[in-house]
């Protein structure tokens, strides 16, 4: 073999102690030939460190070595050497020295004591969220108190553009899932009913439950699946791409420009996407109640017409400007929040789909016990 040839070997002395045998340069230049494969080789902290065949050596070689010895497990015993080199203990000895010390072992706290610190962290990281929700919220409001006093400075055709991407274009799946809802909710009353000769119910059932609950939050939970998302990725990416930060150097408003915009589109096209999911859902049970009860198209509209009285509409319609509010706001919050990477960006649009499907959830339970307190 060659002098400059980098290599190294580890035996087992006749002591039964190890021996790391380095041969041939190294140096800056030829250390990457063998780093990867000393790094993954299970060198014993206590081995005999053999350079009778090394011939150049620099502070990275020295480093290699020194790591392979231990110096990363804060092992600061000196490393026995076996043959002559002008060099080796020297710049071993430099390198250990200028090594930044090994961090010392996580302290473990057992599990019930871990179970709390994580539920504390938990608790103030959510109450923090409350609070800049609520700030943001604020923020909101003021900027569209701003706008309604000074309408000429709504920028119409940001609110046309985003009621077509959110509204116009989830009309179709919108519908279609709230189609097969209203087919699965006459399927599930078919049954039941029929226990107590009562199929005919099935038509209350369908349109109550469309009417009251089904449609609005229907809608708000695909509008939180897509539209929230679209707008924390679009927000976030003009974030990590500073177009934010530019827009506020030229003097534009982005609570203005991107924020109220998005709120004023979907608080408009919520109500119209709640309606065309509540008439979908009733289609849906329709068609159920006529292939499996028998009960006509004729027969299961007038009795419609006849027995739901129209506040049940109402009632489900006045949610639904509720809930686009809140789903986007959350939506531009998350996407303000996003930093300057990738992962950011992912993890907040997660967040925001999360944290809108559990605000429209709960605030419809609020709704419920309302509208029970209040007879409706």
């Amino acid at each position: 073999m060659t002098g400059i040839s980098t290599r190294f070997q580890v035996d087992t002395a006749e002591d039964g102690k190890q021996v790391l045998s380095v041969a041939g340069d190294w140096t800056i230049w030829t250390v990457a030939q063998v780093e990867e494969k000393l790094r993954n080789t299970k060198v014993a902290y206590d081995a005999i460190l053999d350079v009778s065949q090394l011939e150049k050596i620099d502070t990275s070689g020295a480093y290699l070595i020194d790591r392979a010895l231990g110096a990363l497990e804060g092992i600061d015993e000196k490393i026995p050497i076996r043959g002559e080199h002008p060099t080796i203990e020297r710049l071993l000895g430099k390198v250990r020295k200028a090594s930044p010390a090994a961090p010392p072992d996580p302290i473990r706290p057992p599990g019930f004591i871990a179970l709390l610190d994580r539920a504390g962290h938990g608790a103030v990281d959510a109450w923090g969220e409350l609070l800049g929700l609520l700030s943001f919220i604020g923020e909101t409001m003021a900027t569209l108190g701003r706008l309604a006093a000074n309408p000429h400075r709504i920028r119409w055709k940001s609110v046309v553009a985003i009621m077509e991407e959110a509204g116009l274009d989830a009309l179709p799946i919108v519908c279609f899932l709230s189609f097969f809802i209203g087919l699965v909710i006459a399927f599930i009353g078919a049954n039941l009913l029929a226990m107590f000769n009562a199929s005919v119910f099935t038509v209350e059932l369908v349109a109550i439950g469309m009417l009251r609950e089904f449609g609005a939050v229907l809608t708000a939970i695909l509008l939180a699946g897509r539209t929230d998302s679209a707008f924390t990725a679009q927000i976030g990416a003009m974030k990590m791409r500073q177009e934010i930060d530019a827009m506020r150097t030229i003097g534009l408003d982005p609570m203005e420009a991107l924020v109220a915009p998005r709120l004023i589109a979907l608080v408009l096209m919520t109500p119209l996407l709640t309606f065309a999911a509540t008439i979908s859902g009733i289609g849906g049970g329709l068609i159920a109640a006529w292939t499996a009860m028998n009960i006509s198209p004729q027969m299961f509209i007038s009795r419609f017409q006849e027995v739901v009285p129209p506040q049940h509409f109402w009632v489900g319609i006045a949610k639904a400007p509720v809930f686009a509010l809140v789903v986007a706001m959350i939506g531009c919050r998350q996407g303000m929040l996003v930093e300057g990477d990738v992962v950011s960006l992912g993890r907040r649009t997660t967040s925001a789909v999360v944290q809108a499907i559990f605000m429209v959830i709960a605030l419809d339970a609020m709704f419920a016990v309302l509208y029970y307190m209040l007879n409706i």
